[in-house]
């Protein structure tokens, strides 16, 4: 079976060009964002018992019709998707994945995935839904992570909150590597990938176990897949390169440099990130960042006590089950 690739990271680590690399290579599509997944995981016990075909009927019409969702932006015809995800296995993973398999169809290849950079924080969601699945995770220096969030006109935290999720996505990732199944996950660097991409590359087919395609050095080949609204992307309509490597230096003030080379040193040590010389931030931004990663983790954590109680409601098994033989194009 074509295991599924899921492109994870903080936002704006770069996952859109590495998604756009992957969806070069002539076996891989890797489709624009849908938003649909997570929702659908979270909200399962609207949709029933799904060996119900009706109830699977139902489900297909949410996925493909709810405002918010971006299956409009995958191209796909909604009524014939909703008869795919009907006839298709009982499990939500099963409907969710037929999505992204006929995607994947559409474009004549036989691997599929998603990418979101917030599914670093939700890999045991993910592994639930696909068991099999194959995490890569694209790590970038946190401070230029944080320093392009605020430029976001999208991103409505400050810059302590972009902060705190830099360092849950590294933290969500270290816990990863140590938990799961070989084959599994994947780290790379977003400045290695951008000064070297070919042997970034190579190394991540090596992983996928899958032969390394030239066509991946030219993401900007593919990039018409990523929506024409999402101006923040425009940089990967254009060659690979490193222009935006340490841009932190121009886009952070003193205040956010001390801030966050005080809380997140230990992790950009660990990924050969240099610190500069900023002094200890102010008592009044200490406490500010402990109060937001405070914050964050309780929310965490309520999130998955609601979901314990999900658990023992739910219909059987949620994992993807799509005939490997449905695989093959043209079925």
């Amino acid at each position: 079976m074509e295991r599924p690739i899921f492109v994870v990271g903080c936002p704006r680590s770069g996952t859109t060009l590495l998604q756009l690399m992957l969806h070069a290579h002539p076996r891989i599509a890797i489709p624009p964002e849908t938003r649909f997944l997570l929702p659908a995981y979270y909200g399962r016990e609207m949709f029933g018992d799904l060996t119900d075909r009706g109830n699977r009927r139902a489900l297909g019409v949410w996925l493909t019709g709810t405002r918010g969702h971006k299956f409009p932006d995958l191209g796909l015809d909604a009524f014939a998707m909703v008869a795919e995800i009907e006839s298709g296995p009982p499990t939500l993973g099963s409907a969710l994945g037929a999505v992204f398999r006929a995607y994947a169809r559409g474009h004549g290849k036989p691997r599929w995935g998603d990418k979101r950079p917030g599914y670093v924080r939700y890999l045991p969601e993910l592994f639930r839904l696909f068991p099999d699945a194959q995490v890569v995770h694209l790590i970038r220096d946190g401070r230029d992570c944080v320093g392009s969030l605020k430029n976001m006109p999208w991103w409505e935290r400050d810059t302590t909150y972009a902060m705190t999720t830099w360092a849950a996505a590294i933290d969500a990732g270290d816990k990863a590597r140590r938990s799961l199944p070989p084959h599994s996950y994947h780290e790379l660097q977003y400045e290695r990938l951008v000064t070297d991409p070919e042997s970034e590359l190579r190394r991540l087919c090596g992983f996928l176990r899958e032969d390394f395609d030239p066509a991946m050095l030219r993401p900007s080949a593919v990039a018409s897949v990523t929506p024409r609204r999402k101006k923040h992307h425009r940089r990967t309509h254009q060659a690979v390169d490193a222009g935006a490597v340490h841009s932190w230096q121009e886009r952070l003030d003193e205040t956010e440099i001390a801030v966050a080379e005080y809380f997140l040193a230990e992790r950009l040590r660990r990924y050969g990130y240099e610190l500069s010389d900023a002094p200890r931030p102010s008592a009044k931004a200490v406490t500010h960042y402990l109060a937001t990663a405070a914050a964050m983790r309780r929310s965490r954590m309520a999130r998955d006590a609601k979901d314990a109680v999900r658990r023992l409601r739910e219909h059987g098994d949620l994992a993807c089950r799509l005939d490997r033989d449905l695989l093959v194009l043209g079925r």
